[in-house]
């Protein structure tokens, strides 16, 4: 899986993929439009931001690349790179209780807390993407 170098692009099944974890400074796009939403991202080798509305969806540290994140109402999924372990942070719902998965396998339960805010461990090798899937309970 590699790197988005266009920094975010719409995908044909309907889903976004954004961010390049080999860039030595932060780069931007800003007011990339998919599916009536505008998105903003931030990435380079020590951070990668999302932002859709202006309002947080994902972050991580270091920066990663992510393939296909598609955001439902019950349920998040991913494909992520990275170079090293990251520390991922994703927009939910206040006060739930999710379920994370990681290339199929349970990794436990998780709530989120009163900002929606749900911060998970992954680790990353780099050229072997992470599915990630997140399913409210």
């Amino acid at each position: 899986m590699p790197v988005i170098n266009e920094l975010i692009r719409s995908e044909e099944d309907g889903t976004i993929s954004f961010g390049n974890y080999t860039l030595a400074a932060k780069s931007k796009v800003e007011d990339f439009e998919h599916d009536g939403d505008l998105y903003k991202v931030k990435t380079f080798k020590d951070i990668t931001k999302l932002e859709r509305n202006g309002m947080f969806v994902y972050e991580s540290v270091p920066g990663t690349a992510v393939n296909h994140f598609s955001v439902r109402d019950a349920d998040v999924t991913f494909q992520v790179e990275g170079t090293e372990d990251a520390q991922i942070t994703v927009q939910l719902e206040d006060d739930m209780e999710y379920e994370v998965f990681e290339d199929g396998v349970a990794v436990g339960g998780m709530i989120t807390n009163m900002s929606g805010k749900l911060s998970l461990s992954v680790e990353l090798t780099e050229g072997k993407a992470v599915e990630v899937r997140i399913i409210r309970k």
